[in-house]
């Protein structure tokens, strides 16, 4: 059986229940970062922790996903390919992209 993960709503990557509460704000610093390096039309606005409403349906699970889709919204598309990369990531691709 596998253990239970908490995905992180920044990065999109799984952390034991210990850690995530150490890796989220180095995670957010980390983003704030690299965001103010790139150019301001590639500049996104700050990733929000998701709220999943409580009750007996909230579980990991859902949280999980919610994170997830987080994660996902921080993606930017190829204006050719219509692929999402990280805005650093995009800008390389570009380059190449036909």
């Amino acid at each position: 059986r596998r253990p239970c993960f908490r995905v992180c709503y920044i990065c999109g990557r799984e952390f034991g229940s210990q850690s995530i509460s150490i890796h989220e704000p180095q995670c957010l610093e980390k983003w704030h970062i690299e965001n103010n390096q790139l150019p301001r039309h590639l500049r996104r606005v700050e990733p929000r922790k998701p709220e999943v409403l409580t009750g007996r349906s909230c579980t990991l699970t859902a949280e999980n996903e919610a994170a997830y889709h987080s994660a996902q919204a921080q993606l930017l598309p190829c204006g050719n390919c219509g692929r999402t990369f990280l805005p650093d990531r995009l800008i390389v691709h570009q380059k190449c992209c036909r």
